[in-house]
């Protein structure tokens, strides 16, 4: 019998009945890994040996799963997805290994990132592409490419990403799985490599909502190597995640999902994902759930990505600065010290890395940071005062994950357009406000899965977990294998 399709919960009773070891799950699992590796590279490290227990007895007590690469592990391989960490042994656990370790949870393997976690395509790792379950011809999105192809596989029950701007939650959309991040701080990012100090979050990818509760519980709690944490709330999420929803109030984006505004767009995938987001959110109303749309001034929703990529290029550049081959990162030739870290760096890099190295330093520049970099930091507060005059009202954004299905590798994408100025980077809202934001299965569009996204105010996870819930409820896409894997 296989187990690794299952849930949480299934594989706890499993194991407490006696009726599976957690020796076998973890072989089970590592034999699907190495399965399943040729054909979707989920993985840039896969473990034959199964971790010394050292369970507190929980919930994830022997359960496998998969762990993204930009998370440091001492003694095992840590790369980032990129050639200049290529060969990169970390000295230290991440608070995240150590907590999952502490619970009893088995790691199988570390998983394929887009490099340094900079994209959204799955394309950009060092050992290259990862493919999507549903459709090998298409993207699974990223950069938590492998974690959340390996979830959707059935290779494990769940996999820890970090989300910077939709890395957890638009590959989930992809993948047909649930993404969740959490508000800014419930979890420690200490030994998570930096990409955006000011946007990185620990999320991770289930197949339903009630184990991203589950991990959430596990992993929440301030951590004194992580200025950043928060405190612990006290609450256990997955006892109120089944709580009333009714009177709750959610509130759209009328600019993103009007279907006026993309009558001129030939992309029939576009107008079927909008049709069945209107479909759900008839569903909500009828589960009890109040819902409206909202105007939002076109050019502050125009600035979303623009403001992003200012912000996350200039701080990955400062972050990243140190991956020059003398402290960190393969040697380069050279018989200077600025010729070793140029050639490091040019041999280390792969080409979008660079590109995003060049447009954050220029950013960083002293002649262009007010114009640049503070003004992208006056419209993130902006947005943010607009969310959270709007939290005042409401108890959260909902809104399709994504304008389509996952892409085919090769699509071309207008990025002045409306659908991917706005609709395709709207989750960016949730970076910028450190918001909890969880995507869950909507439905599917010629085969392939869509989903919705659902953001809340800062500090409530718990209601953003239980509005989920009920919803996936309803729904009913949980505990989903991509179709034709097993």
């Amino acid at each position: 019998m296989d187990y690794m399709d299952k849930s949480i919960d299934e594989i706890r009773k499993a194991l407490d009945n006696n009726e599976i070891t957690s020796e076998k799950l973890f072989k089970e699992a590592n034999a699907l890994a190495h399965k399943y590796q040729e054909e979707y590279n989920c993985f840039v490290t896969i473990l034959d040996e199964k971790e010394e227990d050292t369970s507190n007895k929980t919930i994830l007590s022997g359960i496998p799963y998969g762990l993204k690469d930009n998370f440091s592990t001492k003694g095992i391989l840590t790369t980032a997805s990129s050639n200049i960490l290529k060969d990169y042994v970390p000295v230290y656990d991440a608070t995240v290994y150590k907590k999952l370790k502490q619970a009893g949870a088995v790691l199988v393997g570390k998983t394929v990132l887009d490099e340094l976690a900079m994209g959204g395509t799955g394309t950009t790792a060092h050992t290259g592409i990862v493919r999507n379950p549903w459709d090998k011809t298409r993207m699974i999105g990223g950069s938590s490419a492998g974690s959340a192809a390996a979830v959707a596989l059935g290779i494990v029950p769940f996999a820890i990403g970090s989300d910077t701007g939709d890395s957890v939650r638009k590959p989930a959309a992809f993948g047909g799985v649930v993404g969740f991040k959490p508000t800014y701080g419930r979890i420690s990012r200490y030994g998570l490599f930096a990409f955006a100090s000011s946007l990185d979050h620990v999320g991770y990818f289930t197949r339903n909502v009630k184990d991203a509760a589950y991990i959430t519980d596990i992993l929440k709690g301030q951590d004194e190597l992580d200025m950043t944490s928060l405190p612990d709330d006290g609450k256990k999420y997955v006892d109120t995640i089944d709580n009333e929803i009714k009177g709750r109030k959610l509130f759209y984006i009328k600019e993103a999902v009007d279907l006026e505004n993309y009558k001129d767009n030939d992309d029939p995938e576009l107008k079927e994902t909008l049709k069945k987001f209107y479909e759900t959110i008839e569903l909500c109303k009828q589960i009890g759930f109040e819902v409206e749309g909202v105007s939002i001034d076109r050019k502050l929703l125009n600035a979303l990505y623009p403001s992003y990529i200012a912000i996350s290029c200039a701080e990955a550049t400062s972050n990243n600065a140190n991956l020059t081959g003398i402290p960190f990162g393969s040697r380069g030739d050279g018989k200077s010290i600025e010729e070793i870290m140029f050639n490091a760096r040019t041999n280390g890099f792969s080409e979008l890395v660079k590109r995003r190295f060049v447009l954050g330093s220029l950013i960083l520049q002293k002649e262009n940071q007010e114009k640049l970099f503070l003004n992208a930091g006056r419209v993130r507060r902006m947005i943010v005062d607009k969310m959270n005059k709007l939290f005042e009202k409401y108890d959260g954004l909902i809104m399709p994950t994504s304008g389509g299905v996952a892409p085919k590798f090769g699509d071309k994408t207008d990025r002045l357009s409306d659908r991917y100025l706005i609709l395709e980077n709207h989750l960016v809202i949730g970076n910028f406000g450190g918001f909890p934001s969880i995507s869950i299965p909507s439905g599917f569009v010629n085969g392939l899965p869509i989903s919705i996204n659902i953001t809340g105010r800062v500090f409530e996870d718990d209601v953003v977990l239980n509005m989920a819930y009920k919803i996936e409820e309803k729904l009913n896409y949980k505990n989903q294998i991509a179709k034709g894997v097993k």
